[in-house]
């Protein structure tokens, strides 16, 4: 390889390399200081004897690693697995500032959104509807509390203090007392980590997730958003396209304090307490913007005029404030924009104060929505537009007016979402109390169900009465939906805006949802009251091939016809990609998933509304996970139309938006994605004919993906295999997150596949380094339609079709973080021989699938086309392996022992942390 990219990428591999031997140097002198000069010689011995035993002329080495690891007393290990784990702290951090360097280094190559635009540009749309676009485009992106993160708050702060370190250090302008200073200080920072517990003495309640993700939000609010916005908007500029400051075009969302299904933490009283924590929040930033304003906005009457509309605003804030006019009405009498801004502000602390105090909006004097604030920084823009005052208009102010749009008083909106059958216990108590139970709800078909629930949607008549008495789900429901309605009615509808339906069959889960809500005043169609939307979310591979005709019948209901038209036109529909993975395997997941958008897009258009597909993607390849931006455009043809949802959830959110510049670069290319998806993809690329040539290959490797991974997940014996073979079972002593593993139902003795949630799924088989969820099946279905003579079709598919190459990327990206010989280990020494043959089956799909993506990509090995990221994944195996020696070691005496020795489960856990830090993506 040659040439100015692979140059510039050994350039970066270089620079990589110093700081990751820096941090390492300081780590081995932290050890000399707390552990004595015994621990790094055996950290730097194992750490030899690893890299050397995956030298394949050497297999001697790796039993020698194993005999080493397993004679380790219990305090010696625990300390050997924490060194290592500290080693990916400091690795995973130096990466993650280099990756936001490749930023700033080609800050003279055109980013992705001046690409973007300048593609849009050529493409020579018309005005009207590239405005239009700007007007309703909108990246949601929703941050979770799915339990994969499993680096302490605590530690991640401290990382991100050796960035901004790191980064000083690289700074032009640092002279060596600078370089030296910083050194000192890293050092301090390394030592710190050493001496934080790693693991999290109790499991976090939604509250701590919460606070966790107003952690990255402020960092968003403060140091990333408004110049992304402001960049945007004037790379639009340059093409005659106005992004209004009102406009949307990011916008961040939550899970954390709404996601209800499977989560008894999750209760009204958590929903109010996080929505008024993010609140605060929300206020205590708009506040620091508004006043940087204060500074910033001095001019003066004797100067520059005012317009006719701050004028007469100011008189009304004098008359409802008049304390803020005694204060500053003299001080800043020539000063009419700084005036208005401490009205502002003075707003916006009787807002908080009005919170705190749960009374209700008092208008004039604080801000029931963001639309008000919104409106009281418009009159100061307008006025600076008419007086001279453009440049600062359209920048310093347009940039608080767009971040406060953004972010709003809520800093992020809320989606609850339950479990559709908990609905239907509800209604089952209401409607059999009303009718005796003749027929009974429970028993009534999904088609006489949605009958029944449109025909009471329609309806003004109240199903329960104000002296009945209700007990269990029913109970349950109701307090969930007149929470909502407390939310909206106290923290504006912003707050909460689409109610998530999972495990949604029909369309009378739906239905259902909404006739609940109707019960508290949500909705209402005869009064023409419609404060909240329904979104339901499909998660099986039989739910999204049932998509296109599900929403159908939802659109062709006129109670729901009339609903979705009062939420604006707008239809929310939630495809999820874990369980159906967990259900079919990635190929048919992926396809189904593909196959369902276009069917969700065709029906959309049929009825005249406007699909907003939510993607429910997690971090790994097996749960929907890999780049952001390629996902968004592999999406078919026309399906997105400015408005799109995206979950982040667990590692990915901090390894994406750690740090400032890494969290721009990413926003960045995702909006680029959501630019030319909108515009550049609205109709296909290729013939039609091409479509249907490639959509019958892919029917026929899903097929044989399918079989091959459900003859494998459908041998009866997986269970035992999966839990002998991976720590699984020992997940659930593992705090990371405050929803348990299992699914309601799946009782203490109840161990099977189907009430295992599919995060502790894919986690499970990726700490034995098997990945199955990320693979598995691919090679078997390439295979079959190479065998029907798809071959040529293939290779095309692989060159001109988005959708097929990005399925491949990721799916070659896991192939080589897959180590079948350290898998082995597990199996020889935990899993009964009896099951050997179900490994054996995992390395022959392993080995088929290798030599089918190699076959695709032209390459000789994995990763060929990325030779830093694969250099850098093998330096990391050095310091993984031994991890995952130890953490077969002490399974082995946890499983043998009576479970009660509390150090020797920490020593576990450590190991479980120390590999999911190591491989980055978990679950």
């Amino acid at each position: 390889m040659s040439g100015p990219g692979h140059a510039d990428e050994e350039v970066a591999g270089e620079a990589l390399r110093r700081d990751i031997h820096l941090v390492v140097q300081l780590l081995g002198e932290t050890l000399v200081r707390h552990e004595g000069r015994d621990t790094l010689d055996l950290v730097e011995r194992v750490r030899a004897l690893s890299k050397a035993a995956r030298d394949p002329d050497s297999p001697a080495r790796a039993d020698q690693l194993d005999a080493q690891l397993s004679d380790l007393d219990l305090a010696t290990a625990t300390r050997l697995v924490r060194a290592f784990s500290a080693y990916f702290h400091l690795a995973n951090i130096a990466e993650q500032v280099h990756r936001a360097d490749e930023r700033t280094q080609l800050a003279d190559v055109e980013g992705p959104l001046i690409r973007a635009i300048e593609d849009v540009e050529r493409a020579g749309l018309p005005a009207a509807e590239l405005q239009a676009l700007m007007d309703r485009l909108e990246l949601r992106l929703v941050l979770t509390a799915h339990p994969t993160e499993v680096v302490r708050q605590s530690i991640l702060t401290k990382r991100h203090r050796i960035a901004e370190l790191l980064e000083r250090r690289t700074d032009p302008r640092a002279n060596e007392d600078d370089r030296r200073r910083v050194e000192r200080e890293l050092a301090e920072v390394v030592d710190l980590i050493w001496q934080t517990d790693d693991l999290r003495q109790n499991r976090p309640t939604p509250v701590d997730e919460a606070r966790n993700v107003v952690f990255y939000l402020d960092h968003l609010f403060g140091a990333v958003l408004p110049d992304l916005l402001d960049d945007l908007a004037a790379s639009l500029a340059r093409i005659g396209v106005d992004l209004p400051p009102r406009a949307r075009p990011v916008r961040f969302g939550t899970w954390v304090g709404g996601d209800r299904d499977g989560n008894p933490n999750v209760t009204p009283a958590v929903t109010l307490h996080v929505l008024g924590e993010q609140r605060v929040r929300a206020l205590r930033n708009l506040t620091a913007a508004v006043q940087d304003l204060v500074s910033t906005l001095s001019m003066s009457t004797r100067i520059a005029a005012i317009s006719a509309g701050l004028t007469a605003s100011l008189e009304a804030d004098r008359l409802a404030l008049p304390e803020v006019h005694a204060r500053f009405g003299v001080l800043n009498a020539e000063e009419p924009y700084r005036l208005k801004c401490s009205y502002i502000l003075q707003r916006l602390a009787n807002t908080r104060h009005r919170l705190d105090e749960g009374a209700p909006p008092r208008p004039q004097l604080e801000y029931a929505s963001t639309a008000e604030l919104l409106d009281d920084l418009e009159v100061m823009r307008t006025s600076l537009l008419e007086n001279r005052g453009g440049l600062v208009a359209r920048h310093s102010l347009d940039k608080v007016i767009r971040v406060a749009a953004a972010f709003g008083m809520s800093l992020a909106t809320m989606d609850v979402r339950e479990h559709a059958e908990r609905h239907h216990v509800a209604l089952a108590f209401l409607f059999d109390r009303i009718n005796g139970g003749t027929p009974p709800y429970g028993e009534l078909s999904r088609a006489d169900r949605a009958k029944l629930l449109s025909a009471e949607l329609a309806s003004a008549r109240p199903l329960k009465s104000p002296a009945a008495r209700l007990t269990g789900d029913a109970e349950e429901m109701l307090s969930l939906f007149e929470t909502v309605r407390t939310a909206l009615d106290r923290y504006g509808d912003e707050a909460i805006e689409s109610y998530v339906i999972s495990m949604t069959k029909g369309a009378d889960d739906v239905l259902a949802a909404a006739v609940l809500a109707r019960e508290v005043g949500l909705i209402d169609l005869t009064a023409d009251v419609a404060r909240l939307g329904f979104v339901p979310l499909l998660e099986t591979v039989d739910e999204l091939r049932q998509a296109g005709p599900l929403l159908d019948e939802l659109l062709s209901d006129p109670g729901y016809r009339r609903l979705v038209e009062l939420r604006g036109d707008v239809q929310e529909v939630m495809l999820g990609y874990s369980d159906s993975n967990k259900d079919a395997g990635i190929t048919t997941s992926l396809w189904e998933i593909h196959r369902a958008q276009r069917a969700l897009r065709d029906v959309a258009q049929e009825h005249k509304v406007l699909l907003r597909l939510f993607h429910g993607r997690g971090g790994t390849v097996g749960r929907g996970g890999g780049p952001t931006g390629d996902a968004i455009l592999a999406q078919p043809y026309g399906t997105l139309d400015g408005a799109i949802k995206i979950t982040e959830q667990g590692e990915v959110i901090s390894d994406k938006y750690g740090l400032p510049t890494l969290a721009r670069r990413n926003l960045e290319f995702a909006t680029a994605a959501v630019l030319q998806a909108s515009l550049l993809h609205r109709e296909s690329r290729v013939p039609h004919r091409v479509i249907d040539d490639w959509d019958e290959v892919m029917d026929v490797v899903s097929s044989g993906a399918h079989a091959s991974y459900r003859a494998l997940v459908g041998d009866p014996r997986m269970v035992d295999y999966f839990r002998a073979s991976t720590p699984v079972d020992e997940l659930a002593a593992l705090n990371i997150g405050s929803r348990p593993i299992r699914r309601a139902g799946g009782g203490a003795a109840d161990h099977g596949l189907d009430s295992l949630r599919a995060i502790p799924w894919v986690f499970g088989w990726t700490q034995s380094r098997q990945i199955v969820p990320g693979w598995f099946g691919v090679g078997a279905g390439i295979e079959r339609a190479r065998a029907e003579g798809f071959s040529d079709r293939l290779k095309g598919m692989h060159r001109d079709w988005h959708f097929f190459r990005t399925f491949v990327s990721n799916v070659e990206m896991v192939l080589f973080k897959t180590d079948l010989d350290i898998a082995r280990r597990y199996v020889e020494r935990l899993v009964d021989p009896s099951l050997h043959d179900i490994f054996e089956r995992i390395a022959e799909e392993h080995r088929r699938t290798v030599a089918q993506v190699l076959w695709l990509n032209g390459n000789d090995r994995l990763l060929d086309h990325h030779a830093l990221l694969r250099q850098t994944l093998e330096v990391r195996d050095a310091y993984l392996d031994p991890i995952n020696y130890l953490q077969i070691s002490l399974l082995s005496r946890v499983r043998d022992s009576d479970g009660d020795d509390p150090e020797l489960w920490r020593a576990l856990l450590l190991t479980v942390n120390g590999i999911a830090n190591g491989l980055r993506n978990t679950g």
